[in-house]
């Protein structure tokens, strides 16, 4: 029988298929990649066929390549296994997944990118070959890196993916000079922010915000298939100055309160169950003496297992993460209308000169109801630790 398609362009299929269960995590497995795997035998057709699915589901639960290879069966032995980022190798809370694999017999081994991860970093690779297992690497990487780009930073940086969300009017507002910002966008751009929450390990935000507008930066969790997990809720508050009474400390889930010194607020008088007080104190250089030090605040993020981290603040707190270079992305939601020149800006960056203007590269347009959604990326971010 001869194929009817080249051996190449069989792999990219089925690791499209991998990338395609792994995106089911996306929700879900935090504060581990996403992950999916596609388990093809060949003893029934050339083009292969597909006796195992899987993917992560959640953190303490079986991992993609465990799950395809339950659903295989024997089916397994002498088969390929697709898998979007390199098997682990090492003992978390479940056991080495290439364990699995040889234990299934499998033939070979297909892997999307390798894992970023130290603990794994192509051991779990010359594992397989050790145990007689012919292993490839890079089929579709890229697509498979769009998968997990929080976990891999985190890996490689020691710091979360960070995105900014803002809402602006078309000239660049975001809210009435008194403060007043409710709604500019529309309810479809308020459910897109709604998957972006869920999708994310924090959301930040600052104790003018909590103070002003009392949000609650919740997700409807039933509709992500979260259960009762909420991203971990951050409050920057350099002052001290947060209202005990706010909704937001009042809600199922962990708040962490951030501030610049440990003094900042008299925490013996303060009795709530679900909320944490930390100190990020500013040292001599780029951060205001006084403020939360941003930088050494998503450190401390990423030491918990936050992958994606988003960042939900009025202008001056929104703009101290983009003039530090701590951001990744910004989402921009523009809604048709005009606020006028007393309105609040976009950003506070108090710049003088053209110099001073930060380069962004447009990664995303599309309208979302009756809004138009901008995803840009900045270059300056974190780069990796040395």
């Amino acid at each position: 029988m001869t194929n009817s398609l080249t051996f190449a362009s069989q792999d990219q299929r089925y690791m499209a298929e991998a990338i395609k269960l792994a995106y089911k995590g996306l929700y879900t497995t935090d504060p581990n990649p996403r992950v999916g795997c596609v388990i093809v035998s060949n003893e029934s057709s050339d083009e292969g066929l597909v006796v195992g699915r899987g993917w992560h589901v959640k953190a303490g639960e079986g991992h993609a390549e465990v799950n395809a290879l339950r659903d295989a069966g024997s089916l397994a032995e002498g088969a390929t296994a697709y898998v979007t980022l390199e098997p682990c190798s090492h003992t978390g809370k479940t056991p080495p997944c290439v364990d699995a694999l040889i234990a299934a017999k499998v033939k070979r081994v297909v892997a999307a990118m390798q894992d970023p991860n130290p603990l794994v970093a192509g051991n779990g690779f010359q594992t397989l070959r050790d145990a007689g297992i012919n292993v490839e690497c890079g089929v579709l990487q890229a697509e498979a890196e769009a998968i997990n780009p929080g976990f891999i930073k985190r890996m490689r940086t020691g710091y979360p993916l960070v995105r900014v969300k803002l809402a602006m009017s078309v000239d660049g507002r975001t809210a009435m000079a008194s403060g007043e910002s409710q709604w500019i966008t529309g309810g479809a751009a308020r459910q897109d922010v709604q998957r972006l929450r869920a999708r994310s390990s924090a959301i930040v935000t600052g104790s003018g915000t909590v103070n002003y507008d009392n949000p609650s930066l919740t997700v409807r969790s039933e509709e992500f298939g979260l259960a009762e997990q909420q991203p971990l809720r951050v409050v920057v508050d350099s002052d001290g100055d947060i209202s005990l009474d706010s909704k937001l400390l009042q809600l199922p889930g962990k708040t962490i309160i951030a501030m610049a010194s440990n003094k900042a607020l008299d925490e013996s008088e303060i009795k709530l169950d679900r909320v944490e007080f930390k100190s990020f104190p500013s040292s001599a250089g780029f951060v205001a003496s006084g403020r939360v030090d941003l930088k050494l605040l998503l450190s401390w993020l990423a030491a918990q297992g936050c992958n994606e981290v988003l960042v939900e603040a009025g202008a001056t707190l929104a703009g101290a993460f983009v003039s530090q270079e701590l951001v990744d992305e910004l989402w921009v939601y523009m809604a048709p209308k005009l606020l006028g020149s007393n309105a609040r800006p976009l950003l506070g960056l108090p710049f003088d000169t053209m110099a001073q203007q930060i380069p962004m590269k447009v990664s995303d347009i599309r309208v979302i109801g009756d809004d138009i959604r901008l995803i840009y990326q900045l270059e300056s971010s974190l780069r990796p630790r040395g």
